[in-house]
């Protein structure tokens, strides 16, 4: 039998469906789509989100570094650190991506969550939807003990959508953003007991082959 892609690399048969929100891994297809979305626009130009201010840049070019920072993520995905990237589809309209991150999880279990929607997406409670979402299943089939992220302080909407989910505050960072800008990022953690989950359970594809992809359990073993 012929093998795929997904075969060699699960993180891209990943799948989670929570009521109108579904994550899942990101094909080549999908990629080029939403280096699309992003050249369309994330956030307002006088405007910076992002620690690596990766949207200050041409369309084209951006579409470009784009596409190679995902398949660097591929390339460099390891037990020991990792970064997995989802595509999030909104009642079947793809909106955006949703990663989790780790280094040495199989150790810590701590992991480190990061998001972007279109802006034509934004202000539609997706982004807390697909938070939700990617939370319980780190929690739940990655055996995660806690989870980070961050925003900055002037990114009011990010931080709305860390409280909602259960996010505690967990100390200030004082940052280089744009070239000579200075910003403060607002850590946060969540921990299991505190996820407000979503409306709607989630439903989950390819968790066993990613946790062997992860380390967290030992590959099937061949039977005579």
């Amino acid at each position: 039998m012929t093998s795929t892609v997904d075969d060699h690399f699960p993180a891209l048969a990943v799948r989670v469906v929570a009521g109108a929100i579904e994550l899942r891994g990101i094909g080549d297809d999908d990629l080029a789509a939403l280096a699309d979305l992003a050249a369309r626009g994330i956030h307002p130009a006088d405007r910076m989100p992002f620690y690596h201010p990766w949207t200050d840049a041409e369309p084209e070019v951006l579409r470009t570094r784009f596409v190679q920072y995902h398949w660097r993520c591929r390339a460099d995905f390891s037990p020991e650190r990792w970064e997995l990237n989802l595509g999030v589809w909104h009642e079947g309209t793809l909106v955006g991506t949703q990663g989790i991150s780790a280094r040495d999880y199989v150790v810590t279990r701590t992991a480190e969550t990061g998001s972007w929607l279109g802006l034509e997406h934004q202000g539609k409670g997706i982004g807390t939807a697909m938070r939700q979402a990617i939370c319980a299943f780190a929690f739940d089939h990655l055996g995660a003990e806690e989870i980070t992220s961050g925003a900055f302080t002037d990114n009011p909407a990010s931080l709305a959508v860390s409280r909602k989910v259960g996010y505690r505050p967990n100390g200030l960072t004082r940052l280089q953003r744009r070239d000579g800008e200075l910003a403060v990022n607002q850590r946060l953690v969540l921990r299991p007991d505190d996820l407000v989950r979503g409306d709607h359970p989630i439903t989950v594809e390819g968790v066993p082959a990613l946790r062997r992809l992860l380390g967290l359990d030992a590959p099937d073993k061949e039977t005579a």
